[in-house]
């Protein structure tokens, strides 16, 4: 008897374990095809084609085609390690690890899932509920940002900034379209992203008095050896 309780246990956690592992791969699939054919083209169907899943199993497990992208959303920011940003912000009071720590949040999330994020935006444009998604994304990220730097003391930003233009100047400096740009068309690695938001957004946010770049030049010294070690990899030793 003892021996058949323990044997349904088991069944009952292997059903739990193949059933995730269908949403895994449901959730795989669709990601490839979004990406590869686009949010429009793709269909239930080709989803549970791609997933050599039926039909019926995708709406189970994810109720229709937005729910697949929900999900992939939700998957995307748990890969970028929330909880590793929050603990190196209570880690310390300094307003440029502070920057640093949320430049390596947003390095993570564009490497891991700035396909996803440009895919949900641009169906924005035709799909209301995408739109409604993306916008409730960006005024999230902007309350936490909020967050940290209203808790910072007086004087800790430049003359004459307040918060929601330090907010504004992050945004601008910070988001999926600048790591575009730098990461494939400029060849830069993620890395050296990570390292020059820090650095510039110390230097476009921070007092003097907090210690932004003019008086804290080694970021900036390790920024340019990170940049030389690049270049160099990229066109093979300079010769002196």
């Amino acid at each position: 008897m003892e021996n058949e309780t323990g044997r349904r246990r088991y069944n009952s956690l292997r059903r739990v374990a193949q059933a995730k592992q269908t949403r895994a791969e449901i959730a795989d699939a669709a990601r490839r095809l979004f990406l590869s054919q686009g949010w429009a083209a793709t269909t239930v169907r080709d989803v549970a084609r791609e997933a050599g899943v039926a039909v019926p199993t995708v709406y189970a497990a994810y109720e229709n085609k937005a729910g697949l992208v929900w999900a992939l959303a939700d998957a995307a920011d748990l890969a970028a390690d929330v909880p590793q940003m929050i603990d190196e912000l209570e880690a310390t009071t300094d307003p440029r690890r502070h920057l640093a720590a949320m430049a390596a949040y947003d390095r993570r999330l564009f490497e891991r899932a700035g396909d996803l994020i440009v895919l949900i935006r641009d169906a924005g444009r035709t799909e209301p509920d995408f739109a409604d998604f993306y916008l409730r994304g960006r005024r999230q990220v902007g309350e936490y940002r909020t967050q940290v730097f209203s808790s910072w003391p007086d004087g800790t930003l430049r003359p004459g900034l307040d918060v929601p233009t330090a907010i504004d100047i992050y945004a601008a400096l910070c988001n999926i379209d600048v790591y575009t740009t730098l990461r494939i068309e400029r060849s830069w690695s993620p890395d050296r992203i990570e390292c020059w938001w820090g650095e510039a957004l110390a230097r476009e946010l921070l007092s003097r008095s907090t210690g932004g770049p003019s008086e804290s030049p080694e970021g900036t010294v390790a920024l340019r050896r990170r940049v030389d070690r690049e270049r160099e990899g990229r066109q093979g030793p300079s010769v002196p």
